[in-house]
């Protein structure tokens, strides 16, 4: 394996704290949801790995597409992370729904589970939390 890039962020203080790139482009506040009894009214995990799985899968949508000669730089997807108890713990899920304007859905679906195959976000949960790719 060689490595092209390697992205370094600190977080102090867990859901409840702040993040910081090494390069300094990417810093935000931290809080708990609501949801899960914390404050709000600032990103959490989930929605930064949303932003991170749903940024990085349509790059790979585009690798998949892009030979097939059609044009995805258009798609849209929406990716949703769920925070869940099971038992005595909690695990994630995620749906991603993809949007790819100008094919038929047996089309953009047949993209959407190549893009899924190839996905380093996608393979890295491959078998580990429950997941849907579902052309929209």
């Amino acid at each position: 394996m060689e490595t092209i890039y390697t992205a370094t962020v600190n977080v102090n203080g867990g859901r409840d704290g702040h993040a910081k790139s090494s390069d300094g482009i990417f810093e935000t506040s931290l809080r708990k949801p609501k949801e899960m009894g914390g404050q709000g009214g600032a990103t959490n995990p989930e929605q930064l790995f949303a932003a991170a799985w749903g940024s990085c899968y349509l790059g790979a949508l585009q690798a998949v597409a892009e030979p097939e000669g059609i044009d995805t730089s258009n798609a849209i997807i929406n990716v949703h992370i769920s925070f869940n108890k099971l038992g005595k713990s909690f695990v994630l899920s995620a749906d991603l729904d993809v949007h790819i304007p100008g094919i038929d859905m047996v089309e953009a679906q047949s993209l959407v589970d190549k893009a899924h195959a190839v996905c380093p976000y996608s393979k890295a949960t491959k078998g580990n939390i429950a997941t849907r790719a579902t052309a929209v």
